[in-house]
């Protein structure tokens, strides 16, 4: 049996029980594309027709992958600096004046982008301080219009 299909399977003996609540710890590693996008439809529709809670880690998901994602919680040097609905993740990095070519895997761009060399260079801490700032104003922002 090989890693994927061992993968495959502990994830379909999980689903067997019908849990609301499912977590999952890079589901699509070791996964060609085609079968990592299925994985993924197969939870976005468990949570869109099911009503499941599905919370997953995902390192560099191809693009076809990404788009089934709802939200989305991002992160730099150990915090958080997205948190939302991922379709509009990359509208939330252009307003932050990052470079975000039209047509790129969202993914990749992430990656590239919330990197830190170590140690760290002058420019990631001024990325880190534009990130946490930026994000910090943002929940600030939504705990005033929820008072």
């Amino acid at each position: 049996m090989s890693g994927g299909e061992r993968k495959r399977t502990s994830i379909g003996v999980e689903l067997v029980s019908d849990p609301a609540l499912i977590l999952l710890d890079e589901p699509t590693s070791g996964l060609d594309s085609f079968k990592a996008r299925s994985i993924c439809k197969l939870l976005h529709d468990l949570a869109r027709k099911k009503g499941k809670t599905i919370l997953s880690t995902i390192h560099s998901p191809s693009s076809e992958a990404f788009f089934y994602f709802d939200r989305l919680i991002l992160m730099a040097d150990g915090f958080t600096v997205f948190q939302g609905d991922a379709g509009e993740s990359m509208e939330y990095f252009r307003t932050l004046k990052f470079n975000v070519p039209r047509r790129c895997n969202p993914a990749d761009f992430f990656m590239k982008v919330l990197s830190i060399k170590y140690p760290k260079q002058a420019d990631d801490e001024e990325k880190l301080t534009h990130l946490n700032n930026a994000y910090r104003f943002q929940i600030d922002k939504r705990i005033q219009v929820d008072n």
